[in-house]
């Protein structure tokens, strides 16, 4: 865990009462670094502009005593001659073209000069955020002031720092709650930085029971994406406060549609960021509605299926004219068997419809086919890559059951795709076309040589000895190589 101070022109400089990790540049001179000191970040928001003022020489002391600081020497520097940064002048020019129409319908109203200040690599106008992100990327400074000035549809560019002294109140104001979302933050500032092309966020909820990856898959796919030169940074979503410094976006936390991972894809796409998995597919998937419909559509064989949105007398004698007790009961949305009930009796099939038709304006009931196994085939931009089949829990009808603690889920088999009989890799892939090209789980039942498909998960288990088992790390491999590819063709 770090440790992070906020070193200051002065003693007289307020950030606040009660704050313990702001510092005045004369202590942080005279009594750092401390014996036993935990590792230390410093935000320097003095003065640096000039050449050997204290606010130079702050970040010069940081770098010596191996403290992590923002801005480093590197980017006073780097400010400091911008003029003659032409490979970076051509970057930040293009975005600004590129941004033409966004400007135009923000509260930036007049288009031939942008004057705005930077925190921590955001404005007050969100229509910035690209621009101000890769500006931040470019040149890691707690405080800035962006010029944009339109001739002629050419624009000029200077980025000048500021220190937090020459700012009015309200400023301030803004630029405390940039810096205190910011200290939360993983800083994405490092000496091999340079060996990296691109920057992937791959979002995690460190709290979820059963996550699509276990901790040591997760530590597997950022050592695959750098070897792609794709620097793998694991973030929850309170560490993520400004998606657009990313590349890419690799959604491991279990996904929802009136959620914020739905939200995240949604903006990192607009964004132009990499996204698996993106928003489409995680409204497809998330919703078996969808699903048992687009099966139907595209005539994917699947468990016969009903939809119902009532428990009228009329609705439940429709359902024992069609289905054997027991039946299934999904809600629409639901993962890792959550959502999923079973009815062994009429008493049982009202109650239970009931009970979800109160939260759920459409339940589907389905048949119930009992196997030892599910196959989960996993499938990557239409091509399986890898095949698993999940035993059912000890003693009862799912893959996971949530009421065990000591039998919570089945065991597993995972094979090489080639090993798969032939249909039930078809019904697969099948099925993924209905959804999109992104990386999915299809879950298959093989009954009588015929492959029933249950439902497409947008973002499957992938964990560390079980859907790993054959492959090793060249799973990681080929996953990160998708996203090289996506890259490199956003680029072109």
């Amino acid at each position: 865990m770090y440790k992070t101070l906020i070193v200051v022109d002065g003693e007289h400089v307020d950030l606040g009462e009660g704050r313990s990790d702001v510092i005045s540049f004369e202590k942080y001179l005279r009594e750092y670094p401390k014996l036993n000191e935990p590792k230390t970040r410093i935000i320097n928001l003095c003065d640096t502009e000039q050449y050997l003022s204290k606010g130079y020489y702050c970040s010069l002391l940081a770098e010596a005593r191996d403290h992590s600081v923002l801005p480093s020497v590197k980017t006073i520097n780097g400010l400091r001659n911008m003029a003659h940064d032409s490979d970076n002048f051509a970057v930040l020019t293009n975005l600004v073209h590129g941004l033409g129409n966004s400007l135009s319908n923000s509260s930036t109203n007049n288009l031939e000069t942008i004057n705005k200040l930077v925190f921590f690599g955001k404005t007050d106008d969100s229509a910035l955020d690209k621009l101000t992100a890769k500006i931040f990327a470019l040149y890691p400074a707690p405080l800035l002031n962006l010029t944009v000035k339109l001739v002629d549809d050419k624009p000029t560019i200077t980025i000048t720092h500021i220190s937090f002294s020459d700012l009015n109140e309200q400023q301030k104001q803004f630029c405390l709650t940039q810096l205190d979302d910011f200290k939360q933050t993983v800083w994405r500032i490092n000496k091999n930085r340079k060996n990296y092309r691109w920057d992937m966020a791959i979002l995690v909820d460190h709290n979820d029971k059963v996550p699509p990856s276990n901790k040591e898959a997760i530590s597997r796919f950022v050592k695959a994406a750098a070897k792609y030169g794709i620097n793998a940074e694991v973030v929850s979503i309170e560490q993520i406060k400004n998606i657009a410094h990313y590349d890419a976006l690799f959604i491991r936390e279990t996904t929802a549609i009136d959620h914020h991972t739905y939200r995240l894809a949604r903006k990192a796409e607009d964004l132009g960021l990499v996204v698996m998995d993106d928003s489409a597919s995680i409204l497809r998937c998330c919703n078996k509605v969808y699903l048992h419909d687009a099966f139907n559509y595209k005539k994917v064989r699947s468990l016969k299926t009903e939809v119902v949105n009532d428990l009228g007398t009329e609705t439940i004698t429709f359902l024992e004219q069609n289905f054997d007790y027991p039946m299934i009961l999904k809600l629409p949305e639901g993962s890792f068997s959550n959502g999923v009930f079973k009815a062994k009796t009429r008493e049982e099939l009202i109650a239970k419809l009931d009970e979800l038709l109160k939260v759920s304006a459409l339940v589907l009931v389905q048949e119930y086919m009992f196997t030892d196994f599910d196959w989960r085939i996993g499938v990557l931009n239409g091509r399986a890559i890898y095949a698993c089949k999940y035993y059912m829990a000890r003693g009862h009808w799912q893959i996971y059951n949530h009421s065990s603690n000591r039998f919570f889920s089945g065991s597993f088999e995972t094979l090489p795709t080639f090993e798969v009989p032939k249909y039930v890799l078809d019904s697969a892939l099948k099925a993924v076309s209905v959804v999109g090209n992104g990386l999915y789980g299809v879950d298959v039942k093989d009954i009588d040589n015929k492959a029933y498909v249950l439902e497409v998960n947008d973002n499957p288990s992938i964990d560390y000895k079980v859907e790993d088992a054959y492959l090793k790390d060249e799973l990681y491999m080929q996953i990160m190589a998708e996203f090289h590819r996506r890259l490199e063709d956003r680029g072109r």
